[in-house]
């Protein structure tokens, strides 16, 4: 099995993210996105998530440094009582599933979480014949939380999302 390390993204590693993402976002109901962002947008993207203390990942491959999957959190919603809260994405390589990337990159994504005092993490799946992701969630340690149905339209299809949850083990805010 080959080698893979994660590590923090940069604003340079836009355009390795964004070649990764365009292929979920044009062939894929892996993510809502209908247009592939430009790589100032993903770097744009990067930073944010820098700036409010939320986690960008990266894997890759360990002997080439080649970028094979990202992942990272953003906040879960705008009002501040939400501010514990985050929703969590990982995109793999369409070559690289299945070898332990997204592995990686959750578990890397939960514990930054964990040391930034984020309580609960949230994941929202598109319904699709692919199980991977929901099952990825579910050995890390995600429950369910619900369904939300036909809420999505893409590739001319209505799609349902799942939504999983995981607290982290941290204090209650003071």
């Amino acid at each position: 099995m080959e080698s893979i390390c994660v590590r923090p993204a940069i604003a340079d590693d836009a355009a390795a993210v964004t070649a990764i993402y365009a292929h979920y976002v044009t062939n894929s109901l892996a993510t809502f996105e209908e247009d592939v962002p430009a790589i100032e947008e993903m770097a744009q993207r990067i930073d944010h998530a820098r700036a409010v203390g939320l986690p960008f990942l990266l894997a890759c491959r360990t002997a080439t440094g080649e970028v094979i999957g990202f992942g990272y959190c953003t906040s879960y919603r705008a009002r501040s009582a939400y501010r514990f809260t985050v929703e969590d994405s990982v995109y793999v390589h369409p070559e690289a599933c299945g070898r332990g990337a997204g592995r990686l990159l959750l578990t890397g994504l939960l514990g930054a979480c964990s040391r930034a005092g984020i309580r609960q993490v949230v994941a929202v799946i598109a319904d699709t014949a692919d199980s991977a992701s929901v099952e990825l969630h579910r050995r890390l340690g995600f429950t369910d939380a619900g369904r939300l149905t036909a809420v999505g339209y893409k590739h001319g299809r209505w799609i349902d999302t799942i939504r999983l949850q995981r607290a982290l083990d941290v204090d209650q805010p003071g």
